[in-house]
């Protein structure tokens, strides 16, 4: 509904010992999201992801793909949402979970995750 679920934030609300401490500083984050609908309000879900780890000193990692934004891009393409922030998906809100996400958003799932484990594994060495 056009923000992290209640779970997340009941989470963040009780990180305020962590971020006094700055506990989390120099920690690697990313975040995605996923809605019924193509727009979703999906960017005001990772602002708040994006703030929260700011607020923590935490590093954001963003997608690092381009959009498929020509003539020829389909659905299935990497990147077909056009997020930059993190990863988004669509999944129509009668789908089973076998049936959603589609193709597409799986793939840049899965090279958003590459990049962040790729960005980790940078800063480790």
């Amino acid at each position: 509904m056009g923000g992290v679920p209640w779970q997340f934030k009941k989470f963040a609300d009780a990180s305020s010992k962590v971020w006094f401490t700055q506990g989390w500083r120099d920690k690697v984050a990313a975040g995605f999201t996923n809605s019924a609908s193509m727009n979703g309000d999906k960017q005001v879900t990772l602002q708040y992801l994006i703030t929260f780890a700011l607020q923590h000193s935490m590093v954001w990692v963003g997608t690092g793909l381009m959009p498929s934004n020509s003539k020829a891009a389909n659905r299935n393409d990497v990147n077909y949402v056009a997020s930059f922030a993190g990863a988004m998906a669509q999944s129509p809100s009668d789908s089973s979970p076998d049936e959603g996400p589609l193709p597409g958003d799986l793939e840049t799932a899965r090279l958003f995750g590459r990049r962040v484990a790729d960005y980790v594994g940078k800063t480790r060495a």
